[in-house]
């Protein structure tokens, strides 16, 4: 029996931590469910990445994920912000790891080009776009969850292993033959 494929999506941050999950049966993407985790509560930033780790731990156990994709913080102009946005991913990145599974990373303009087409796209085009690729209306708590199920979509679009070598039946005598036969791998 193939094990589910359930990918969790995650938009950290330090504050509110936005997460989304789905499953993936064969091309379909079943929506599963999405949410924030609240961090204004605690002062103490140590508390707060202690409440990261312990909840995405809960997330990856309650809904059996077995894969995790992660946004990358983006470049702010802030240092002291941008430690505590990178220590907040690395903690949610330590707990999937600490679960053993796969993490991946995308980029918040690689994620919207993912799913809107424009690396550009608001958080609300975003939201709406991924209505339109799960096939039902989203009832988002913030748009970070959305975000967090938009890393989601993401990885599955981006990580479609594709096949090395020549096409089944053809046969290369030499590198310029290979790539003339295989015309996407100069991509």
């Amino acid at each position: 029996m193939v094990e589910k494929k359930i990918i969790l999506g995650i938009d950290p941050g330090t504050n509110l931590l936005g997460y989304g999950v789905i499953e993936v049966q064969g091309n379909k993407l079943i929506y599963v469910g999405m949410g924030e985790i609240k961090l204004g509560m605690y002062e103490n930033h140590g508390d707060k990445l202690q409440a990261i780790y312990r909840r995405i731990s809960e997330l990856i156990e309650g809904f059996k994920a077995n894969i995790v994709s992660v946004e990358a913080p983006f470049y702010g102009k802030n240092a002291q912000s941008m430690l505590k946005l990178g220590r907040a991913q690395g903690v949610a990145i330590a707990a999937a790891l600490g679960k053993g599974l796969k993490v991946y990373e995308y980029e918040p303009r690689k994620i919207k080009q993912s799913i809107v087409g424009n690396g550009g796209a608001s958080k609300e085009q975003v939201a709406k776009m991924l209505e339109s690729i799960l096939g039902q209306k989203l009832e988002a708590k913030s748009l970070d969850a959305t975000d967090g199920l938009a890393a989601a979509v993401c990885h599955q679009f981006q990580f479609a292993p594709k096949e090395f070598g020549t096409p089944k039946g053809k046969s290369a005598s030499g590198w310029k033959a290979f790539l003339s036969n295989n015309p996407d791998r100069l991509k």
